[in-house]
């Protein structure tokens, strides 16, 4: 049986989860290292991950998938290695998992030459748990150099 995580007056966990820590742990560690089909089933089947940079949410397992193995590949074309920070992580327990709002840096570094921050975003995420593990269910990223809107 697992404890809830405590929490502050604004409903903001004390600390941040240790299980969340692990799950963005991991779940960064496959991305950044061109597992796109396993990091895709981090997400539920019917997740939707928003992005300024898309003209719509994808929708769906197989659609994050899809966006993931054209980032590995437009990394790889154009000789870089990407690795997405995701720092100050805040932590509102829910019924079925969580809400987290983190930010994310992704440092780029070509091949041979110095890394440099290629962008900074909030990643706001609904996190479930299906069969004792956790899943995005449902992702929403802002962009610093952007409006929100």
């Amino acid at each position: 049986m697992t404890t809830p995580p405590r929490t502050h007056a604004d409903g903001t966990a004390t600390g941040i989860d240790a299980a969340v820590e692990r799950f963005y742990a991991r779940h960064m560690h496959l991305l950044d290292g061109g597992a796109a089909t396993a990091w895709a089933r981090t997400f539920t089947a019917d997740a939707s991950f928003a992005s300024p940079s898309m003209a719509e949410p994808v929708r769906g397992r197989d659609g994050i998938e899809a966006g993931a193995r054209a980032a590995v590949a437009g990394r790889a074309a154009a000789g870089e290695v990407h690795r997405h920070w995701v720092t100050m992580t805040t932590v509102r327990p829910a019924a079925d998992g969580a809400e987290a709002v983190s930010y994310v840096e992704i440092l780029a570094t070509p091949r041979g030459g110095a890394p440099r921050i290629e962008l900074s975003c909030v990643m706001r995420d609904r996190l479930v748990r299906r069969d004792g593990e956790l899943l995005v269910a449902e992702r929403v990223v802002t962009r610093d150099d952007r409006p929100h809107g």
